[in-house]
C-alpha cells in the first residue's frame, strides 16, 4: 500500500512511498548496466586490456566506497536529491546547489550518452542488414521523448519497467558469458594471443581510470528515491550494496567475454564491444539476445537518469536554489513533471552531437565532483551527529577508512582525465565556477535556509 510522503513545505503535494528494494536495484542497475555494454572499453584504448581490468576492479573499490558512505547517509536522510539533500543538511547552501548541479549533469549527460548507443546500434545494425545511412537522431530523440512521457506518468510505472528490462540486459550478458564455454578447454576465448600486457605502462593504467568509471557510473542515483520508497532504512542500503554487488560481477564478466574474442585495438574504439563480440562465430540467437540486451540497457540507464535528473532539479526548486515553479508536482500522477519536461531538450541537445566520448566525459566529470564532496560530507555527518544522537538506517563499518579511499582514488582519477581530457576538465570546471558566483550573487537571497532542514535532529549552527 503507498502512502504519501508529508510536504516538507506546507501546501505542496508530495511524492508517493510506493517502491521497495527490488525498484532501488532496478534503477542503481538499470541506469549503470549500460556501461557494460558500451563506454568502458574506451578504458582498453588507455591501458591495453589489463589495465582496463585493473581499472575495472579500482575503480570498483571506488564506487562500493561511495555505496558504503551514500547507503549510511541517504537512509538516515531519506529526502529527494540524494547527495544534494545531504550537502544541504550536512555542509551547507552552496556545497549544496553544486552538488545538485552535480547530479543532474551528470544524469542528464549519461541520457544523452544513452540516447546516443541506441541511434549507434540500430545504425550499426542497419548497416549490416545492407541499409547503411540511417539517420540515428530520429532515434535519439524519440528515446529521450518516450521515456520522459513514462516518467511522467509515475515512479512505479517508470521503475517497474526497470526491472523488467535490467533483468533481461543482465540475463544477455550471462548467457554470452555463458556461450563461451569458459569453463571448457575447448572455449573460444583467445586471452592468451590477445593479451599483450602493458601496451603503455603503469601511466596507462593511471589513464585508463577515466573511462573505468563508466563501469558502475549512476549506482549512487539509488539515492535519489529516498523519498519514494517505501522503508527507506531497508530498502536503500539493501537495494544499494546488491545493486553494487551485481555490477562488479557483470564487469568483470563483460571484459572477460570481450578481451578474449576482440583485439584490444579494436576493442578501445568499439561503440557496442558486447554485441561486437557476439557477432564473431556467434549463431544468430546471441547475437540477437545482445541486440536486445545492449537495446535494453541503454533504455533502462535513460529511463532512470531522467527519473534521478528531474528529482534533484525538483528538490532544488523547492528549496529556493532554483525557481519555485520547478517544484510543481502533478496533481495526478505526483511526478515532478515540469522538472522532467525541462530537461528534455537540454538532453536532446547533447544527443544529437554525436560525441559519444565528449559527452560521456562530461557525465564522468560531474559525477566525480559529486563523489569527491562524499568524504567531507560523511565526516562531518558523524562529527555533528556521532552514533548514537539519532536514529540511522544503516551504519557503514570502518569508518573513517571508506572516506580516506574515496578520497584518494577520486585524487588519482582526477589526474587520469587530466591526461586524455585535460581542457574538457577545465572547462567543466570553469562552468561550476560561473553557476556558482551566479548562486551566490543572485539567487542566494531566495533562500530560506531554516525551511529547508527538514529532519528531526539537533540543528546545527547556522540553521
Amino acid at each position: 500500500m503507498s502512502s504519501p510522503v508529508q510536504p516538507a513545505h506546507g501546501g505542496h503535494l508530495s511524492l508517493l512511498r510506493v517502491l521497495g528494494p527490488g525498484h532501488v536495484w532496478a534503477l542503481g542497475v538499470g541506469i549503470v548496466l549500460v556501461g557494460e555494454f558500451m563506454g568502458w572499453n574506451f578504458s582498453v584504448a588507455k591501458g591495453g586490456a589489463l589495465g582496463s581490468l585493473i581499472a575495472c576492479w579500482v575503480i570498483g573499490l571506488l564506487y562500493t566506497c561511495v555505496a558504503m558512505i551514500d547507503s549510511e547517509v541517504t537512509s538516515t536522510v531519506a529526502a529527494a536529491g540524494g547527495q544534494y539533500a545531504q550537502a544541504k543538511h550536512i555542509i551547507g547552501p552552496l556545497m549544496a546547489f553544486n552538488v545538485g548541479l552535480y547530479l543532474v549533469m551528470a544524469y542528464t549527460m549519461l541520457e544523452a550518452s544513452d540516447a546516443l548507443v541506441v541511434g549507434d546500434l540500430l545504425k550499426t545494425v542497419a548497416e549490416r542488414a545492407g541499409a547503411p545511412g540511417l539517420d540515428a537522431r530520429p532515434f535519439v530523440f524519440l528515446t529521450i521523448a518516450l521515456l520522459a512521457f513514462i516518467n511522467y506518468r509515475g515512479v512505479l510505472v517508470t521503475l517497474s519497467v526497470n526491472l523488467v528490462i535490467t533483468a533481461i540486459a543482465c540475463a544477455a550478458i550471462v548467457a554470452m558469458f555463458l556461450a563461451t564455454k569458459p569453463w571448457s578447454a575447448s572455449n573460444s576465448l583467445l586471452h592468451r594471443d590477445l593479451l599483450s600486457g602493458l601496451p603503455y605502462g603503469w601511466m596507462g593504467v593511471i589513464a585508463s581510470f577515466h573511462f573505468g568509471i563508466w563501469y558502475y557510473l549512476g549506482i549512487e542515483g539509488t539515492c535519489q528515491a529516498a523519498e519514494e520508497v517505501r522503508s527507506p532504512p531497508r530498502s536503500l542500503p539493501f537495494g544499494t550494496m546488491a545493486g553494487m554487488i551485481t555490477l562488479l560481477i557483470a564487469a568483470t564478466m563483460t571484459w572477460y567475454v570481450c578481451a578474449g574474442i576482440l583485439p584490444w585495438e579494436y576493442l578501445g574504439t568499439a561503440v557496442v564491444p558486447l554485441f561486437d563480440a557476439a557477432s564473431v562465430g556467434s549463431g544468430d540467437a546471441l547475437q540477437v539476445a545482445l541486440f536486445v540486451g545492449t537495446l535494453f540497457a541503454a533504455v533502462a540507464s535513460a529511463n532512470g537518469c531522467i527519473n534521478d535528473a528531474s528529482r534533484a532539479w525538483f528538490s532544488m526548486g523547492r528549496d529556493r536554489y532554483l525557481p519555485e515553479w520547478f517544484a510543481a508536482v502533478h496533481p495526478r500522477y505526483r511526478t515532478p513533471y515540469r522538472a522532467i519536461l525541462f530537461l528534455v531538450p537540454i538532453a536532446i541537445a547533447f544527443g544529437f552531437t554525436g560525441l559519444l566520448d565528449q559527452v560521456v566525459t562530461f557525465s564522468i566529470l560531474s559525477g566525480l565532483l559529486g563523489y569527491t564532496v562524499m568524504p567531507l560530507n560523511i565526516v562531518l555527518f558523524r562529527r555533528k551527529w556521532p552514533l548514537g544522537s539519532i536514529k540511522r538506517g544503516y551504519v557503514h563499518p570502518w569508518h573513517p577508512l571508506p572516506a580516506l579511499v574515496l578520497f584518494a582514488l577520486c585524487a588519482v582519477t582526477y589526474f587520469s582525465v587530466y591526461l586524455g581530457y585535460g581542457r574538457q576538465l577545465l572547462a567543466m570546471l570553469g562552468f561550476y565556477v560561473l553557476a556558482s558566483l551566479w548562486f551566490v550573487f543572485h539567487r542566494y537571497r531566495y533562500v530560506r535556509r531554516g525551511a529547508q532542514f527538514t529532519m528531526p535532529w539537533p540543528r546545527p549552527r547556522g540553521y
